[in-house]
């Protein structure tokens, strides 16, 4: 019986050293990042991984802008781990229905599409939050945006929570105080908050997240004064009062090209987002890094790059793997799916 036993628990450390030597299983330490880190394991991946996001950007420029969001979302809930991508099961409500993210995020089958090619060449090697880190560089830089090496390897969460997603991520409405206090917590600068901000140099904003500013600016029944009239009365007419929230609009005047038209436009009063037009006429800290950026694109550049890797240096002490698919967890019993996350040590 003791035999027995003995064998039994040998084979389950055995099984356990056999995953952790594959990269598939972790234990709770943060893994170390660092740039080529699949140099020696898969050494095509990230050139696989850009030419991915260069067929998704050729079928639609706009996936690029999507893409890139992603690792917002999933980096500031509980750190870079790919819990964004986790589908919904029977006992988890994941972060793809967090208020923020709801009817918003998308493009996840890109990361798909990418995940795919991935696994064909190295399987198993290379975890999806990274994947979400290579996407989003490249899609800047298929944006006409700004190059940099990423640090790479991370683990993919074994869980994801809404509930964290709705207690962290901000809103459309934030103001600039709110934002700054914010990305403070996570040890993000006013000059990361602002530079960070111009993510929104691509991509698209939907009606739904302004027609308060045109019609009900902070339950005034007016719209938001910080707005160029002949911009507003486009605005008017794209998202009327009683319209399809889901229409949408450009977030600045060069939607597919990254550059600094968005900071030109803020301080014109042409900003979509409150979030964004607020960095100009709401605080006088964030309005001095905007008009810096205006006049100096390679100066935004070069903090964009910075931002974006502290972005990606987000991580938690929580058990990972590498994901097969990015959807699911691997083999996972289905009692331990919905196990809520740590709570995120914002402070540290």
């Amino acid at each position: 019986m003791r035999s027995a036993s003995f064998t039994a628990t040998s084979l389950i450390l055995y099984l356990f050293l056999f995953l952790l030597r594959r990269g598939t299983l972790t234990t709770g330490e943060i893994t170390p990042l660092r740039r080529g880190f699949y140099a020696g394991v898969c050494p095509e991946a990230e050139q696989i991984v850009r030419e991915t996001m260069r067929r998704a950007m050729t079928r639609e420029a706009r996936s690029g802008a999507s893409v890139m969001r992603l690792q917002f979302h999933d980096c500031f809930v509980n750190g870079c781990d790919g819990s964004l991508l986790l589908d919904d099961t029977p006992t988890m409500i994941g972060e793809k229905l967090a208020l923020s993210n709801i009817n918003s995020l998308r493009s996840f089958e890109v990361i798909d599409e990418v995940k795919e090619a991935v696994e064909k060449a190295c399987p198993g090697v290379v975890s999806c939050a990274d994947i979400i880190i290579m996407a989003a560089r490249d899609a800047v830089v298929l944006s006409e945006g700004p190059n940099w090496e990423v640090k790479l390897g991370r683990k993919d969460s074994l869980s994801a929570s809404q509930e964290a997603s709705d207690n962290i991520m901000p809103s459309p409405r934030s103001n600039a105080t709110f934002l700054i206090n914010l990305f403070h917590k996570f040890n993000l600068s006013i000059t990361d908050l602002v530079s960070l901000s111009g993510s929104h140099s691509i991509g698209m904003g939907r009606c739904f997240s302004i027609v308060f500013r045109l019609y009900n600016q902070s339950g005034t029944g007016r719209p938001d004064p910080h707005m160029d009239p002949r911009f507003r009365f486009k605005l008017n007419r794209l998202c009327p009062i009683s319209g399809d929230g889901n229409i949408t609009g450009r977030l600045d005047a060069t939607p597919v090209k990254f550059d600094n038209q968005y900071f030109k436009d803020l301080r014109m009063q042409r900003g979509f987002l409150n979030s964004d037009q607020t960095l100009f006429s709401g605080d006088a800290r964030t309005m001095a890094v905007v008009k810096r950026y205006s006049v100096d694109q390679k100066a935004f550049f070069a903090d964009f790059v910075e931002g974006m890797v502290k972005l990606g240096d987000l991580q938690i002490d929580q058990p990972g793997e590498i994901r097969r698919n990015c959807r699911v967890v691997n083999n996972a019993p289905r009692e331990k799916t919905g196990e809520a996350l740590a709570s995120f040590t914002l402070d540290a």
